[in-house]
């Protein structure tokens, strides 16, 4: 239609409706009012300690102030959540947004197999809404089949559905028959995977595997280094990459930009990841002193994911004999690896391997570390600011500083003197957006 044509239908325009149509293009592009959190205490995630009383003031999506003396603009709203504590929106570095364990892992992974992707979409926006009401306002999920944690990054940037803000890793990459590959089928029966879906041997098809994830949107790389509990033939603690595998994985990932984390129980194929400049050790049960001073050494992240231990020993008794033996052989290991962590002083990040356990219960993290000797205030940056450094968002979210992203949990009283206040949030804040 041409300007002149336009002109002359909008003449025939009611005049009111017209009027109404610009009083809402105007009240749509109002910048929103702003929003003043008041709490008695407050966790900025910067310090370490507690202040009171708590305050933080939003603008859109950001914060632009925080603590009693910041400026109050016009016009503000107010929400006094009383005698509770403001902390910055809890992060977890290591979880599985589209699966959910069951206390039959193998009916768990042939029911998500047949599942089309679409409808695996629709599960894992489930799982994404039970985390952010959790209190979860960044999540890195760590190895997706069919992208879709890719689909559900992009549909939640979109605004399309409610979840955290998400880092996602695709398929994680691994060797055939090693924990990041399929049961073995018969090949003419189900087809072998690819470096496409992150199989790989050999340091170039490693490479490509690697760049295949980053094609269709991997924000981070995730390596299968040794064998895991879920996947029934392979050891835990043989390494399933060669050192020149690992260096291939980490050049090309670096080079790019994205980090790589690598599931690792095995202590030599920690080292070898370590070695090769892995960002992360994901789990990390059997990790020697020497493995972890070298961690500390080189500034690489322990991703604990006692979460996982926890509830795999509790439901052992359920699992099929092969799985339930290598649930069993992880607790007491685990908890010595992390003291020994703790006491060396390596740099630990907070992850549940949710998807082994329930989504939702993520903050029961918290508890299990403070039980092994964590500081709750340790603890609680391994959350929020020291997360934020390992995924590279620190300069968005992880700390409650004016500029940053409005990501902001709320928790029932102190939890420096009870950190299981952290599985009861009154209020949960992401991007400005309020969910609790």
């Amino acid at each position: 239609m041409s300007r002149a044509r336009f002109a002359a239908a909008a003449s025939f325009l009611p005049l009111a409706w017209l009027a109404t149509a610009s009083a809402s293009a105007a009240d749509s592009a109002a910048p929103p009012a702003p929003i003043v959190l008041k709490a008695a205490h407050l966790f900025d995630g910067k310090s370490g300690t507690l202040t009171s009383p708590g305050l933080v003031i939003v603008q859109g999506n950001k914060i632009v102030g925080v603590g009693p003396g910041a400026p109050i603009p016009a016009g503000a709203k107010l929400i006094d959540l009383g005698d509770a504590t403001l902390l910055p929106g809890f992060i977890d570095a290591h979880v599985h947004l589209t699966d959910e364990a069951t206390d039959n892992p193998y009916r768990d992974f042939y029911e998500g197999m047949l599942r089309f992707p679409a409808e695996q979409s629709f599960i894992a926006e489930k799982h994404a809404h039970s985390t952010l009401a959790a209190g979860f306002t960044t999540v890195r999920n760590v190895g997706a089949g069919d992208w879709v944690d890719i689909a559900l990054r992009n549909a939640i940037n979109a605004g399309l559905v409610q979840g955290p803000r998400i880092l996602a890793a695709a398929h994680a990459i691994g060797s055939p028959g090693g924990h990041c590959d399929q049961p073995p089928f018969p090949p003419d029966a189900v087809k072998p995977l690819t470096p496409i879906e992150g199989i790989c041997s050999g340091p170039e098809q490693c490479r490509e595997a690697v760049r295949d994830q980053m094609k269709w949107g991997a924000d981070v790389i995730k390596i299968c280094a040794s064998g895991g509990v879920f996947s029934e033939a392979d050891p835990l603690k043989v390494p399933q990459l060669t050192p020149e595998e690992f260096r291939a994985i980490m050049s090309e990932a670096h080079a790019w930009g994205r980090k790589v984390a690598a599931h690792a129980h095995g202590d030599e194929a920690a080292r070898l990841a370590v070695e090769a400049g892995v960002d992360s050790i994901e789990h990390g049960s059997f990790l020697s002193v020497e493995t972890l001073k070298l961690m500390k050494q080189k500034g690489t992240y322990l991703v604990p994911t006692r979460m996982a231990v926890w509830w795999s020993e509790a439901h052992a008794s359920s699992y099929p004999p092969p799985i339930a033996a290598k649930a069993r052989m992880l607790s007491a290991a685990h908890t010595e690896m992390f003291k020994n962590a703790l006491r060396i002083g390596v740099p630990i990040a907070f992850g549940t391997d949710s998807g082994v356990s329930p989504h939702g219960m993520n903050a029961h993290e918290f508890v299990l570390m403070v039980e092994l000797g964590m500081a709750p205030a340790a603890a609680l940056l391994a959350g929020t600011r020291d997360a934020a450094r390992l995924l590279g968002v620190d300069a968005i979210t992880g700390t409650l500083e004016a500029g940053k992203s409005a990501d902001v949990v709320a928790v029932p009283g102190n939890p420096l003197d009870s950190i299981a206040a952290t599985e009861h949030p009154s209020f949960v804040m992401a991007r400005g957006a309020i969910y609790r």
